[in-house]
């Protein structure tokens, strides 16, 4: 086992990720028979604040098409309004300072709660990607060890075929 230990500190060593965390992970992990997939998944159970769970459906909302159809409906109320039904009176009258106003603020607050969204969704596409690394590196030193162990079998099967030739000349 120790060979082995070796062989993937060398094989971690030698990629960009953070290696520490990876070499430390994947040592206290190799040897385990649990699932490498069911230890990685228990270490992701980490709970999404309300702040997160709100910038997930604002990002969801302003990037769909009832959003932009919901937009352009209230956009042309307001502009019909405005300049038809309220002519004389209107509380917003042409060139629409105030629902310009509007507009930049919803951009304004919208617009980091998108990012802050797709910030978070990086971070998971990249511990994702981490994770397909050392299951993809687990997978390796197994099948290495697999391969290695038929090895060991073929020169032990070929040991006791030499002597059982020699026991079939002797009798």
């Amino acid at each position: 086992m120790g060979n082995r230990k070796d062989q993937l500190h060398k094989l971690i060593h030698s990629t960009e990720y953070d290696i520490d965390k990876i070499n430390d992970f994947f040592a206290e992990n190799i040897d385990d028979d649990e699932l490498l997939t069911q230890v990685l998944m228990q270490g992701q159970d980490k709970e999404t604040t309300l702040g997160d769970k709100l910038s997930d459906k604002v990002a969801k909302f302003g990037g769909s098409w009832a959003f932009i159809i919901v937009f352009f409906v209230i956009l042309f109320a307001w502009i019909v309004i405005n300049s038809v039904v309220l002519a004389q009176k209107a509380f917003d009258p042409y060139p629409f300072i105030l629902m310009n106003l509007i507009l930049s603020s919803i951009a304004a607050i919208q617009a980091p709660i998108i990012m802050m969204s797709q910030n978070r969704k990086e971070l998971k596409d990249r511990q994702r990607s981490q994770n397909d690394y050392l299951i993809n590196l687990k997978a390796e030193m197994e099948i290495k060890n697999l391969q290695l162990n038929m090895k060991n079998l073929f020169e032990i099967q070929k040991k006791q075929i030499e002597l059982l030739d020699e026991l079939r000349k002797k009798s």
